[in-house]
């Protein structure tokens, strides 16, 4: 008997937080059991996630601040910490990425979520003694990478809850509203460091050079009862599901899948571009404007970007995956093309408030383009295995449990290599601008990037007799 032919009543309520019987793809179970369980799970996921993409990246809003408080650091040195925790962030998702059938979801979320207290705790203290050397800090920009990483190991979690058909408004609700930790971060930390929210316990102000006061170690103190809230419901109010448990050596088996290194690719440019331009915005508007604060505006990039990205999920279930994903890139170019157009020039001059709107749109399809490849991945792979169910190498069960296993090692190990970005874009406006004067070099590299995922798009997965269609 297929999975698809039990009724609900075969199915064993689970026994504390372990469900040892999950069929999502039964429309009977999932319409009497597995909507709760698997809303519930979705629903104490996205503030764990928000957390995390706010502690990893804090440090865009912090280096603007951090030689005003009297610390000394070169613009290329402030850049590298913006970019330090998406690199460790990136290294960390390739592991997060397989935690969840090892360990649990539930178990993986509240430890990872816990994890976050490490950074956010240490650079409240360091932040407040100006003779605290770089290397410390780079240290602790690294550590933030921990909230980089539970992205790969919470959107795996989620993928196993929820049938096919509904995964991409699945993910998207919690990879968008996980996202718009960067922008609540990009928003409330400017605030909270104007204030001693935290008394005597948080420390004493810093005295800037016109007398104002400022608390920088607000920036990670105003996360730390969040953090431990978050991590006891993940622990208390999750679940585990034996059915998604697999070895490493099991998930291991999409590095021999082509699609997966295609679909890593695509997302490098989409997630990439997302959180490269979160972590490098600010310091790229700070050496482009100087008269202008960026801090004002920051979060109003994330905040786009991370509400279209449920949008492109959505899209992507209705219109397809690839056929969004293309057109997606195409405006990626043209907004690229015009945030060099208002960039200043060798006489200065330039136009923020263009640069801005550029930069929103530019946010705002990144955020389509994450949703719309995440959603073609378990397309990709559901109809992989069909097409081994079709030639009558598998049974139906194994196919589903197979399909279900690699897209979600494929969305965690995607979601790792697309944080690199994070890094690298930050990293390539630091060095444009040491070796050039501005940052055109970069974005002309972004343009070209785009252009190759436009043809990876187009002919393995949009074109007419294209081999993977999605």
């Amino acid at each position: 008997m297929s999975t698809l032919e039990r009724t609900v009543a075969d199915f064993q309520p689970p026994k504390g937080a372990v469900i040892t019987d999950w069929r999502p793809e039964n429309p009977h179970f999932w319409s009497d059991v597995g909507q709760r369980i698997a809303t519930r799970n979705l629903w104490i996921s996205v503030p764990a996630l928000l957390l995390a993409f706010a502690v990893w990246m804090v440090w865009s809003t912090v280096t603007v601040r951090l030689n005003s408080i009297g610390f000394s650091f070169s613009t290329e040195q402030l850049f590298m910490l913006a970019a330090l925790p998406s690199l460790s962030g990136a290294t960390l998702r390739i592991f997060y990425s397989f935690m969840v059938p090892i360990f649990g979801g539930r178990r993986w979320t509240a430890l990872s979520t816990a994890s976050l207290l490490i950074p956010c705790i240490w650079m409240s203290i360091a932040v407040q003694n100006p003779d605290t050397p770089y290397g410390v800090f780079v240290i602790i920009a690294l550590l933030c990478g921990f909230g980089g990483g539970n992205f790969s190991s919470s959107m795996s979690n989620i993928s196993f809850f929820f049938p096919k058909a509904r995964q991409g408004t699945a993910l998207g609700l919690n990879a968008g509203l996980g996202n718009l930790g960067v922008s609540v971060m990009q928003f409330a930390v400017p605030l909270a460091v104007v204030g001693g929210l935290f008394g005597s316990f948080g420390g004493e102000p810093q005295v800037l050079s016109d007398g104002t006061q400022l608390w920088v170690q607000n920036a990670g103190l105003i996360w730390v009862p969040f953090i431990a809230v978050s991590a006891l419901a993940a622990w208390f109010g999750m679940h585990d599901i034996a059915d998604a448990k697999a070895s490493v050596k099991d998930q291991a088996v999409i590095f021999q899948r082509k699609h997966n290194w295609l679909m890593c690719w695509l997302y490098i440019g989409t997630f990439g571009s997302f959180i490269g331009f979160s972590a490098g915005f600010a310091m790229l508007s700070k050496t482009q404007f100087p008269d202008i604060n960026p801090l004002q505006y920051a979060f109003l990039g994330p905040l786009v970007g991370a509400l279209s990205r449920t949008l492109g999920g959505m899209l992507a279930d209705k219109f397809g995956g690839a056929r969004i994903t293309l057109w997606n890139y195409a405006l990626m170019i043209a907004f690229v093309f015009a945030v060099i157009s208002f960039l200043p020039g060798e006489n200065g001059g330039g136009n923020f408030w263009g640069f801005l709107g550029s930069f929103i749109l530019l946010f705002f399809f990144a955020g389509i383009g994450n949703g719309s490849t995440f959603c073609m991945i378990p397309v990709i792979f559901r109809g992989e295995w069909a097409k081994r169910l079709q030639r009558g190498e598998v049974s139906e069960d194994a196919a589903n449990k197979n399909a279900s296993i690699e897209s979600a090692a494929v969305i965690g190990f995607s979601a790792a290599l697309g944080a690199y970005g994070g890094f690298f874009i930050p990293k390539a406006f630091g060095t444009s601008l040491a070796l050039t004067g501005n940052a055109e070099a970069a974005l002309y590299l972004f343009i070209a990037y785009y252009l190759s995922c436009i043809a990876v798009t187009w002919w393995w997965y949009a074109r007419r007799g294209a081999s993977n269609p999605c």
